[in-house]
């Protein structure tokens, strides 16, 4: 499960991270991801909840917002996207990082079509 968050501040999410903790949700750093805080729950690598956190109305907030509503509209998309993510986890398998750098072209266009539309 994705759960996304909006702060005004990311240094704000400092002060989540033992909160969190006490339910189960791991911080993970990712200097790919400056923009973004990461929780996980769950097992390494296959955690069943994913949180993330980003600076409310930021790109990346922006971009996030498009990709669902596009898929939430676009039906075909959300079946193609569903069929990737199935594929994917079974060909990456314990490979979290490999799973979502394969995944990442699609989105990216989906936010390009999201877009256009726009």
């Amino acid at each position: 499960m994705d759960i996304m968050a909006g702060v005004q501040h990311l240094d704000e999410v400092d002060k989540f991270i033992d909160p969190l903790k006490t339910i189960g949700y791991e911080f993970v750093a990712h200097k790919e991801f400056p923009e973004r805080r990461f929780f996980r729950k769950g097992q390494w690598r296959v955690g069943t909840h994913h949180l993330h956190i980003y600076k409310f109305g930021s790109q990346e907030w922006s971009n996030h917002l498009l990709f669902r509503d596009y898929l939430s509209t676009h039906p075909n998309f959300r079946k193609q996207y569903q069929q990737l993510k199935q594929n994917l986890s079974q060909k990456h398998h314990l490979d979290r990082v490999g799973y979502t750098q394969a995944k990442a072209p699609f989105i990216r266009y989906v936010i390009e079509e999201a877009k256009k539309d726009k």
